[in-house]
């Protein structure tokens, strides 16, 4: 399968590449001594964490911390590592962070959250949920290929067009894990 994508495009989805386990290794062994010691665990997470899904080739990491003001002062350590330290980025109590090649492509990204938090919950479950249920995860697949297609251009509107299907999948995935609202420490 060719990637769905259009030359220069800003929206690129790929068949999964058996190398993204690899580099998810490489790239968290790094954020973990950058983080030290207030990294609790890096998680693989996102699409490419997903056999056989469709992706954008980004790799993401999920990394539960003891806390944000110590992930804070490590950001002069992560910019070093090549990453663009954002803050929140637009969730609250999340610590953002991403970088591209040298082409200026999205190749990581690392969301920082405090162990054990709802943000924490429900991308885990999410992934795992998807690794257990192949008829969601080919229904994301095709979902993604063709908001790529609709949307080569336009990362928002590929962005917004998943969002339905994402929340329905969470919500999927919290209740299969077991989890309560009290227990994910959400009202």
């Amino acid at each position: 399968m060719q990637p769905t994508h259009s030359p220069h495009s800003g929206v690129v989805v790929v068949p999964y590449d058996p190398r993204w386990p690899l580099e998810f290794e490489r790239a968290s062994s790094e954020v973990s001594v950058a983080m030290s010691p207030v990294v609790m665990a890096v998680h693989h997470i996102g699409s490419t964490s997903i056999p056989g899904l469709l992706a954008k080739p980004v790799i993401d990491m999920l990394a539960e911390v003891s806390d944000l003001s110590s992930v804070d002062q490590r950001a002069a350590v992560m910019a070093g590592l090549g990453y663009e330290v954002m803050g929140e980025f637009g969730i609250t109590g999340r610590r953002y962070f991403r970088r591209n090649d040298a082409q200026g492509r999205r190749t990581h990204q690392i969301h920082a959250f405090v162990a054990g938090c709802f943000n924490v919950i429900r991308h885990l479950a999410f992934r795992d949920y998807l690794r257990a249920h192949p008829t969601p995860t080919r229904q994301y697949g095709e979902l993604k290929r063709r908001l790529a297609e609709a949307h080569p251009q336009d990362v928002e509107a590929y962005m917004d067009g998943k969002d339905a299907f994402v929340r329905h999948i969470e919500l999927q995935a919290i209740a299969w894990l077991g989890v309560s609202n009290a227990d994910a420490n959400i009202a």
